[in-house]
């Protein structure tokens, strides 16, 4: 299963499914780094070092600095879905999907 890093804006709900789906999943406030208006840079360098995956529902910016080439260990960008449940099964088999993740972004789009 994959280790996560989970941005301050995603949903714990979420946090809690992908859990019980066998993610290690570590959320901003569990990192100590909540509250501190991080930088997006120092975001993806802190899940980069820990060697996790960012899920984030902040898909601008993060697609935005994997275009730009920053390293990471990958990006997944979501789009918010109030079913906290079905975007964790999406997340997850999306991780299943991909044999490697580092220096990848993955999308997560609601369906229509």
């Amino acid at each position: 299963m994959a280790r996560i890093y989970a941005n301050e804006n995603f949903p714990l709900p979420t946090v809690e499914v992908l859990r019980e789906l066998g993610h290690d999943v570590l959320t901003t406030l569990e990192s100590g780094k909540a509250g501190q208006a991080i930088s997006d840079e120092d975001v993806l360098t802190y899940a980069d070092d820990t060697e996790r995956v960012l899920v984030t529902l902040n898909r601008k910016h993060f697609i935005r600095l994997h275009i730009d080439g920053r390293k990471h260990h990958g990006i997944i960008a979501c789009t918010f879905d109030a079913n906290f449940n079905a975007l964790a099964h999406r997340i997850h088999a999306a991780l299943e999907a991909q044999s490697e993740l580092s220096g990848q972004l993955v999308r997560i789009n609601r369906p229509a």
